[in-house]
């Protein structure tokens, strides 16, 4: 019997490397003789990098950079060697959780440390560029990760823009003569679980900005102020990209990348498969075990169970949902052919207790399963 465990990370949990350990050990308690397979996956958000590297036995590299409110942090990248390929997670360098609460502006969140990782992966010689870009603090259409790859954002009397994304409405001229010129050579993907558009409703601002700490009025501000900044893009660069499919990723980020890097936009579970080798793990397997913090409507949105869901079934292979909880709109993964949801809380527990216990908890529901599945099997 073989059994593939593929989860994403608890957050302020386990790391999904953590996650696949635990849920490995519960299957051995009830499955001793079975082949088991673990492959820790993220979605382009916080703890990608770990989980591509854990699985490839990638180089982990550093660098320091500019922070999200532009003091210097240490930032972590991943080099496979083999393959070329850079791997940088937007939140080593630019993430939502290296800003504490009472400090958190998204109006002056700036993106410039992760084109910091892009330029220091340039330099060592990618070929291919892999940014993961969810968790990020910023909401300054990417502005901060260009100025670090060379292009100039200048206001009325040719001065540089200040950082975040309040100053994106002083643009006056782009000026991409210095955009790095490695970026002509090299292919880049960028991996990420949403889709929305750069502005409006459905827009970076108005969806993310009030996650990120934007008031009301302040989320007008900045989906103004990145309207402007398309709209002087497309005058530069003479094609409009903000209504494409991602733009709108960790605060306009995903529209920098598609209008000036000429990337490909990728959902974020399909790249670390991809990286990880999770569809050849998959083939011949009995048995798939999936998971996250949460499992609800959203996780149809490109999230980790999803995407091996989607995988699993092209081989034939059922797949086990283990959360910390279950929300509102799970049952939807079913009609897309889950066999089952788990969550591990055995009774009334707060969220600290729960993470405390998150070892535990998912090493006992992976046994539980294994005795159903051995059961199941005769």
């Amino acid at each position: 019997m073989k059994i593939v465990i593929a989860p994403d990370s608890f957050k302020e949990g386990l790391s999904a490397a953590g996650v696949a350990s635990a849920l490995a050990r519960g299957l051995r308690q009830a499955l001793p003789a079975a082949e088991i397979r673990e492959c820790p996956l993220g979605d382009g958000g916080e703890g990608t990098l770990d989980a591509v590297l854990a699985a490839t036995g990638g180089e982990v590299r550093e660098a320091r950079v500019t922070g999200p409110l532009g003091e210097p942090v240490t930032a972590r990248w991943g080099w496979l060697a083999g393959q070329r390929t850079a791997f940088v997670e937007m939140a080593s360098a630019s993430g939502l959780e290296l800003v504490p609460k009472a400090r958190r502006d998204v109006r002056v969140a700036t993106s410039r440390g992760a084109g910091e990782l892009l330029h220091a992966a340039l330099d060592a010689g990618a070929e291919r560029l892999v940014l993961a870009i969810g968790g990020s603090a910023t909401n300054d259409g990417g502005a901060g990760l260009l100025q670090a790859l060379g292009v100039r954002l200048l206001d009325q009397q040719g001065q540089a823009l200040a950082p975040g994304g309040a100053a994106l409405a002083n643009l006056a001229r782009l000026d991409v003569s210095q955009l790095h010129p490695r970026l002509a050579e090299v292919e880049v993907v960028i991996a990420a679980d949403v889709d929305n558009p750069l502005c409006g409703p459905q827009g970076a601002s108005h969806i993310f900005g009030p996650q990120k700490g934007a008031s009301p009025d302040q989320v007008l501000q900045l989906d103004g102020a990145l309207a402007h900044f398309a709209t002087v893009t497309a005058a530069t660069l003479g094609r409009d990209v903000r209504e494409q499919p991602g733009a709108g990723a960790a605060g306009g980020v995903g529209f920098a990348a598609l209008a000036f890097l000429r990337a490909t936009f990728r959902p974020g579970i399909e790249v670390a498969a991809e990286l990880v080798g999770l569809e050849h793990a998959l083939m011949g397997a009995d048995l798939a075990l999936t998971g996250e913090g949460r499992l609800d409507g959203q996780t149809l949105r490109g999230k980790t169970p999803a995407g091996v869901l989607r995988l699993a079934r092209r081989h034939g292979v059922p797949v086990v949902a283990v959360a910390g909880s279950l929300g509102e709109g799970y049952d939807a993964l079913y009609e897309q052919g889950l066999a089952a949801a788990f969550s591990l809380v055995p009774g009334p527990l707060s969220l600290e207790e729960a993470l405390a216990q998150a070892e535990v908890l998912l090493e006992r529901t992976a046994r539980d399963i294994g005795r159903l599945w051995r059961t199941a099997k005769g």
